[in-house]
């Protein structure tokens, strides 16, 4: 047998179908299935083809994604014709082989999304989409917001128990649920209304390919947790070591999230600051240095609590387990400023342009962020906060530890008698 030749094929197209298969595919669809010599999809999409697609039918191994570049040099040469459920660039294949082939030829088909959103009579600009497919459950709890509608697009067949599961314990067991499976083709069914709590208690089953539609309703006792950073302090799991709700909601404001960066928290304490730096947005990344075991456990539960277990947390002491991480957008300085190189180690870590905030309540950190900010510029805040209390029988002002605060963003060209 002569070895496939190497090197990036010369022609890959990817097609999206349906549930209802061949019968639902344009004819431009199914002339390029016709005359690929490559067919490569999973066993249910090979299954989907006629006898007329003659190519040589190849299955996805697993895992798939370091595959990919393998399974498309080995048949270099060969047209290719990639099957994809719906849209492939939404959540589908669409985007890993976009990454992998310079000229790649995407025929899409009608999402799951689609399908349920047209069902539903629901606006698709007005429903959040969150993805279960590889990905924790517990990504849901950040799109819960009382009111808000959500299709869910599911792992398998016990996805929308899990998903009820999650609505009742974060307090939105009210919410009321409905599953579609096997949208667009023979088998499409779509079960009757009912609440996340009485889906648990029937622990209705299905078929595995199937979208579950949320209309989310708090529970009247249940904590509200806003879209903003500042969640309420009782959001979190902590042993006192948490930056308070309103120094949490300015450091936010300064730190300044945006879509894709990642931030570095370092001393991460409860993970407050670096959970609401990933809320922000579905593509924030952020990575907690916490140097007490119990601490970092218990900012692994809260992440998971509210919404972003991706975040990821580095036992260790800063500033060696800075090392080997990646290069930040942004970094969080929220503890042990008066470690020797931490500050130092920091500023050298960000890219011009990075910004870096440092929160402190003690003379001696004080001190420091006034030399930094003699070097470097920026600004130099300080942050008061006090509630009303008890007084006998009066109210009176009792004052927090007051906080500064040190801004900065790194510029390509530093004014004179800076640091770089």
């Amino acid at each position: 047998m002569t070895p496939a030749p190497q090197g990036p094929p010369s022609a890959v197209t990817v097609v999206g179908t349906g549930a209802d298969g061949w019968s639902g595919l344009a004819e431009p669809s199914r002339a390029e299935l016709r005359r690929a010599d490559v067919l490569i999809g999973g066993p249910r999409h090979l299954d989907l083809l006629p006898t007329e697609c003659a190519g040589e039918r190849v299955a996805w191994p697993s895992p798939l994604r370091p595959a990919v570049p393998r399974l498309l040099a080995a048949h270099a040469g060969r047209r290719i014709a990639v099957l994809a459920t719906g849209d492939p660039m939404f959540y589908g294949i669409g985007r890993t082989l976009a990454e992998e082939v310079d000229a790649l030829r995407v025929l899409p088909h009608p999402s799951s999304v689609s399908y349920a959103a047209a069902w539903l009579g629901w606006p698709l600009e007005d429903v959040e989409v969150v993805t279960l497919v590889g990905r924790p459950t517990a990504r849901l709890a950040a799109a819960l917001h009382d009111g808000r509608r959500l299709l869910v697009l599911s792992a398998d067949a016990r996805t929308p128990e899990d998903v009820a599961a999650l609505l009742i314990d974060r307090g939105f067991g009210p919410s009321r649920m409905r599953v579609l499976e096997q949208l667009g083709g023979d088998r499409e069914r779509v079960t009757a209304e009912t609440t996340a709590d009485d889906w648990a208690r029937t622990q209705q089953s299905g078929d595995p390919l199937n979208i579950v539609a949320v209309e989310c309703r708090r529970a009247p006792d249940a904590l509200r947790l806003g879209a903003v950073p500042g969640l309420p302090d009782e959001a979190y799991e902590h042993d006192g070591q948490l930056t308070k709700r309103h120094i949490r909601a300015a450091t936010l404001g300064a730190l300044a999230p945006a879509p894709g960066e990642l931030l570095w928290d370092v001393g991460g304490g409860s993970g407050s600051i670096a959970i609401e730096w990933m809320r922000t947005h579905p593509s924030c990344r952020a990575v907690s240095v916490e140097r007490d075991q119990v601490r970092a456990e218990r900012i692994l539960r809260n992440a998971e609590r509210l919404g972003v277990p991706g975040l990821r947390v580095v036992t260790g002491d800063a500033p060696g387990a800075l090392a080997e991480l990646p290069a930040p957008h942004t970094v969080f300085v929220g503890g042990g400023l008066t470690a020797r190189g931490l500050l130092d180690a920091c500023w050298a870590a960000l890219s011009p342009g990075g910004r870096l905030v440092a929160n402190t309540v003690t003379l001696e950190s004080e001190a420091l962020l006034a030399d930094a900010h003699r070097r470097h510029g920026g600004e130099l805040v300080r942050l008061a906060v006090a509630h009303a209390v008890p007084v006998g029988g009066f109210t009176g002002w009792r004052q927090a530890m007051p906080v500064t605060q040190w801004c900065v963003q790194k510029t390509p060209n530093p004014p004179p008698g800076a640091d770089r």
